[in-house]
């Protein structure tokens, strides 16, 4: 269970995640934050969000580090809920470095560059992919625009261990991960415009550029993005 992800390179937590830290039912810790949430927004406002379970929508809670360290004081210190205080405190402080490794890393000439190379590729990566949607639309294609999704998500499964979604994974790699990335947009594009020269159906074009994704995959073996385990907690 990952006590601690990023949202908008923010910390967070859940109320699932108090939950089953606490042992308690998610139903408490949501009336728990309930009946405190005029205090707990004065840390900012807590957002409620939906998700699938089971078929079934379940609400829960997002929470900042002083939300849920003021939440965690409003319940009753048993040996459960100790423990699980310190490994929420070690988590925030490890997603803190974390972070921290990341804006030094922006900062450096080496990583600004490729950075700067990676959205020139990806600019005419994404005009080759418009190019193959007009292509898979005249043979037939009813959902082509999903292909420019579809293909960022084929690439990033390949090329990269996914600890959680990020909203612009590309600011979150590492300078060899961005190479790697930005050579896959060079063999994706490569990809479409010989399909697209060879008049192949659509649906086989797109195979074409998968595979070859994979096979780069499998020479440079995909890295974990953000490995919390190789991260050391601030002193």
């Amino acid at each position: 269970m990952k006590l601690v992800t990023l949202s908008n390179e923010r910390p967070i937590t859940t109320s699932e995640i108090v939950a089953e830290g606490t042992k308690r039912s998610h139903k408490s810790v949501i009336q728990l934050i309930r009946n405190h949430k005029k205090d707990l927004d004065e840390f900012g406002v807590v957002p409620f969000e939906m998700r699938k379970s089971k078929g079934r929508p379940l609400g829960y809670a997002v929470l900042n580090e002083p939300q849920v360290y003021f939440l965690l004081t409003l319940m009753r210190n048993t040996d459960v809920t100790v423990k699980f205080k310190k490994n929420l405190i070690k988590e925030f402080m490890r997603m803190k470095t974390v972070l921290l490794d990341l804006h030094k890393q922006r900062n450096t000439i080496e990583w600004s560059g490729t950075r700067q190379i990676g959205k020139q590729s990806r600019k005419e990566t994404t005009d080759s992919i418009q190019s193959f949607i007009q292509y898979a639309t005249i043979q037939g294609s009813k959902n082509a625009i999903r292909y420019y999704s579809n293909i960022t998500k084929m690439e990033n499964k390949a090329l990269f261990i996914l600890e959680q979604k990020y909203p612009n994974i590309r600011e979150m790699l590492n300078v060899h991960q961005l190479t790697t990335l930005n050579t896959a947009d060079i063999v994706v594009m490569d990809a479409l415009k010989e399909g697209m020269e060879k008049e192949l159906n659509y649906k086989d074009i797109y195979v074409l550029a998968k595979k070859r994704v994979e096979n780069l995959a499998e020479l440079i073996k995909p890295t974990v993005v953000i490995n919390l385990d190789e991260v050391k907690v601030l002193n």
